[in-house]
Formats: structure tokens, sequence, C-alpha cells
């Protein structure tokens, strides 16, 4: 129901909002499975979660006027989505989903009212344990400024001087990101206000307590940034943000001293009223993803992804309809700053969300205003990609989620990591509210084998890191 959103999809409506397909990770193919989800009961899914040890993926609906609602569903061998739970989120326009490191809580950002709730959740079963346990405004309570769209509010998807009057009237928090160092700072990405919000978040009871700092999004030039997601460097003391409004890419570095210092304190329960005012991160670069003779006002940034070989970064351009990739710098002082490769068209128009596959050898788009799931070649050492040809009709796809599930008689492992087998797999778009999840079906003894095997790997880099850093 677009009307309940924020933004203006140009695509169609969806008659059921997650379509199940099955990926063919050796030419790129995917095969329909089912399709599910009432769009009555599961409105405009926004984003998707896999949890990284069990077959459970989560999703939200946005509407903007109503709460929405985080659905919890078990992924079959087949494909097929059986729901084993459902909460309120708390606030309106729920748009991003996080889960701790010990799997014990989901963190939910809700953008239009810019509130963050955890959830309790089983750490055996992935379902709800119960309702929200913890709640953060960062408005503190006061009422929205600006209207939605539908009483008279602006389209949040344009970019004009206008609408983003109107769209940085209130916070809007667009994501929440834990930190992977220690897990006890939540990074939130406040769209409404261009600023990255750094809160300490309480391991033990599952709750964010106080915001300790905020910091610019950007370079602070006057013009609007408006902060989008927020992701990690999974080698370097180095963060990215997607600033959606100016397009472009701010890098930062991260003290990971200051991170360590605040989960001490919080160990041995001290207040962390010392640390306010107190940022862990440092910019370092900012540079532009689309190219010069593009006007600004045309464009908005939709996702950014570090590629988990840690080579490469990429965004996408709605409205120069492009995937951006930069080269991460990986020797010297420059360590973790980008380098631009180059633009490459979607197909479609408005790639809202693109994911790679297991491999990370293919790279699956959502261009939401032409209904259409492009899936391209991703090369591991120039990092160009290449259009497969392979090319899917999804009513205004908003979201891709990557799942793969194991061919297991009960659930993975706890001492397994959220480790992708090749094998076949099944994935699953949410449409226009959608998404895509691939489930790898691996054999069993080999494959639980082989994920023991490199989480062990990265475990002992994780201590030689933390030894470096000591030394």
């Amino acid at each position: 129901d677009f009307e309940k959103l924020a933004h203006g999809p140009r695509g169609s409506e969806a008659t059921q909002s997650i379509s199940v397909y099955l990926f063919n990770p050796s030419d790129g193919s995917m095969v329909l499975q089912n399709k599910s989800g009432d769009p009555k009961e599961v409105t405009n899914p926004a984003f998707s979660r896999f949890h990284p040890r069990l077959n459970v993926v989560y999703t939200c609906t946005e509407d903007i006027e109503e709460h929405g609602r985080i659905i919890a569903y078990k992924i079959e061998k087949s494909g097929k989505l059986k729901q084993i739970g459902s909460v309120d989120a708390g606030g309106t326009s729920t748009c991003y989903l996080t889960l701790d490191k010990d799997q014990k809580h989901m963190l939910a950002v809700n953008y239009w009212n810019s509130t963050l709730a955890v959830i309790p959740l089983d750490p055996e079963t992935g379902s709800f344990k119960g309702p929200i346990q913890s709640m953060y405004d960062p408005k503190q309570g006061q009422a929205m400024v600006a209207a939605a769209k539908k009483n008279g509010g602006v389209n949040h998807s344009h970019n004009d001087e206008s609408t983003i009057k109107q769209r940085q009237a209130d916070p809007h928090s667009h994501a929440l990101v834990l930190d992977p160092f220690v897990g006890a700072v939540a990074y939130v990405p406040d769209l409404g206000k261009d600023l990255i919000r750094e809160f300490f978040y309480n391991r033990k009871n599952g709750s964010i307590d106080i915001e300790m700092n905020m910091m610019p999004s950007g370079l602070s030039s006057g013009m609007p940034d408006g902060p989008r997601y927020f992701e990690f460097h999974p080698s370097y003391n180095i963060a990215y943000v997607v600033n959606e409004l100016s397009s472009t890419i701010a890098v930062f570095h991260v003290d990971r001293k200051l991170l360590s210092e605040i989960s001490k304190a919080a160990d041995n329960g001290e207040s962390m009223e010392r640390f306010k005012g107190r940022s862990s991160l440092t910019l370092i670069q900012s540079l532009a993803t689309i190219p010069s003779a593009f006007p600004t006002t045309l464009n908005t940034c939709g996702r950014i992804c570090v590629h988990k070989s840690g080579r490469f970064v990429i965004v996408s351009n709605r409205g120069h309809e492009s995937i951006a990739i930069f080269r991460v710098v990986t020797k010297g002082k420059n360590k973790g700053q980008l380098v631009a490769i180059g633009h490459f068209h979607t197909r479609g128009e408005t790639p809202r969300h693109f994911q790679f596959d297991s491999s990370g050898q293919y790279l699956i788009v959502a261009n939401q205003d032409t209904d259409s799931i492009a899936v391209f070649t991703f090369n591991l050492c120039s990092g160009e990609i290449r259009y497969t040809g392979n090319e899917y009709h999804v009513p205004s796809p908003n979201f891709v989620c990557s799942c793969p599930i194991y061919d297991s008689d009960g659930p993975v492992p706890s001492s397994v990591d959220s480790v992708t087998i090749e094998s076949t797999a099944v994935e699953s778009d949410i449409e226009s509210d959608g998404s895509t999840m691939e489930v790898h079906v691996p054999p069993k003894n080999l494959a639980l084998e082989l994920v023991q095997a490199r989480k062990e790997i990265e475990d002992l880099k994780k201590r030689l890191a933390a030894a470096t850093v000591q030394n």
C-alpha cells in the first residue's frame, strides 16, 4: 500500500508481499519457488534480517501512521516460509533490524518517528520471547513537525530544496549498527539531522541507555547530507557512511581503544556519563557516488555494502540508476580509504537495494520503479560487474536478503557462525516492498566441518588483531 509509505514508489503494488526464489550459483539464474504474505497483514515489508546460525528470517512492515510489525519466519528446505512469531515495532515506518552479538535481542529502527526498540529473542529458536523491553526516543517525546505524504507532506523519494526542508524538519533514524568489536556502541544515522548518533548499548540488560555523542555525517559544508546507512570494514578500524541527499560516502576512522574502554567500564558496572562528548569516529575522507556532470538533486543514494573480501565498497544511486564501485586502499597511511572504480547501469530504475549471493561473485539488484530484479557477475579482482542476462519481474522490489540455510535435522550448532557454503540456494525476494532471501543446502557433515574450520580461522585472525593492538 504505497499510500502508507513516506516515499513514493512508481512501480506496481504486489498482490503478495514476499517471493522466494531458488538461486543457481553456477550461472546466476533464479527460479521462483513460492509466494507468501498477505499485503493486508504484511504491509510494505521494508527490511529483512537473516539469523546468523538458525534458519530464521525476520522482516518488518512499513507504515507511516500505524506501528510497524516485525515478523519471524522459519525457512524450510523448499524455501517455504513458516511464521513463528510477530511483535509490535514500537514506532512508525520501521526500516531496519539488527541482532546483538549474543543473538538474545533484536534492535529495531523506526524511520518516521525516529524511535529505537529492543525486543528479546529466544537464542535457541530465534523466536520472540516477548514484546518490546526497551525504547529510546531521540526526540524525547516531542511531536513531529512535518506531515505525512497523504496529509499534504512531501514525497521522500524526491531531493529538491522544498522536500529536503521537510525531510529534515524532524530527526529520522535510518539504521542501527552495533560495533563488531565489543558490541557496546550503537551507531544510528539520523537522516533528518545530518548526524551519526552514538549510543551506549547495555548488552546485559538489552537496552539503549544513553546517547554518548553525535557526529556530523559528512564535511559539514552547509549542504544537507542525509546519512542513510553505516557499515564497518571487516578487517580495518574503518567505517563507511552513505549520505543519501548529498550522494557522498564518508569514511571514518574508528577508535578501538575507546570502544574497549567503554566495554570494560560497562563490565565493571561504571557510569557511562564520562564518555559523553567523546566520539569513536574521526572523518578521514569524503567522496561523491555520482559523476560531477549529474545533478545531485536528481539522485538519492540507496544502499552501501562492503564486499566480504574487504576489497570493495559498493553503493546504489537512485536517479543516476547505477552501481558505484570503489576499491579499498589496503596499504600505507591511507588504508581503508576509497578509490573510485566506476559506475555501472542497473538495467532498471531506482536501485533501492542490492545484495551479493553467498559466494560474493553475483550481485542481485532490486530496481524498484521498473518492477525488476537484475543479476550481475562481480569480478573479484577488478571489482567490475557485468550483466548476466538474468532478469525477473517482481512488483516494486524493495529489498534483497541472502539467506543460506542448512540441510540438517535441527538448527545449526551454536558454535557455527554465519558462513555461507556454496551449493544450491533458495533466494527470497521481498517485494515493495520486498526482499530476497537466499538459502543454500550443503551436504551435512562436510558443510558443518567447513563452517567450523572457517570460524576457527576467523577467531585466530581476531586474536592476532587484538594482540597487535595491545602491542
